[in-house]
């Protein structure tokens, strides 16, 4: 399920976890949280009509150039949780915040970034700018 959240450019995804993300602890293991990002952000760019296959006919790629994350509670098996993200920053990069939640408490469990920038394919030079294409994508008039 996606929605408009909170953010202008926004999509949130309810999850439920399953056993083949778990750990030994039978924790949902730290790797797994950039799958679950993956996913939203999958379903944030979907909404704008410029997720991969469009970026890429547009003449560009968006490598993730920096990714964080901050745990606060762990996710456990068969838990359903909400993973939000958020279009923070689009100027000269893109920059996207997630937040995950316990779908029942609201309870935040981990929370993160990533950086994307965009590359021309036709020279392989990372853009100092945001090309216009992202700017028409979220409906932005450049000055």
């Amino acid at each position: 399920m996606v929605n408009l959240h909170k953010h202008r450019w926004s999509a949130e995804l309810e999850l439920q976890v399953q056993f083949y993300d778990l750990d030994p602890m039978q924790i949902v293991w730290h790797g797994n949280y950039v799958k679950y990002l993956e996913m939203a952000r999958c379903a944030l760019l979907d909404k704008l009509d410029y997720n991969y296959p469009e970026m890429q006919a547009s003449g560009y790629t968006w490598p993730i150039i920096d990714l964080h994350l901050r745990y606060a509670h762990p996710a456990t098996f068969g838990q359903q949780i909400k993973v939000r993200a958020s279009i923070i920053e689009w100027e000269n990069r893109l920059r996207i915040e997630y937040v995950i939640t316990d779908s029942a408490s609201g309870r935040r469990l981990t929370r993160g970034t990533t950086t994307q920038v965009a590359v021309a394919i036709d020279t392989g030079e990372m853009c100092f700018a945001s090309p216009p294409v992202l700017f028409e994508k979220l409906g932005i008039e450049q000055v």
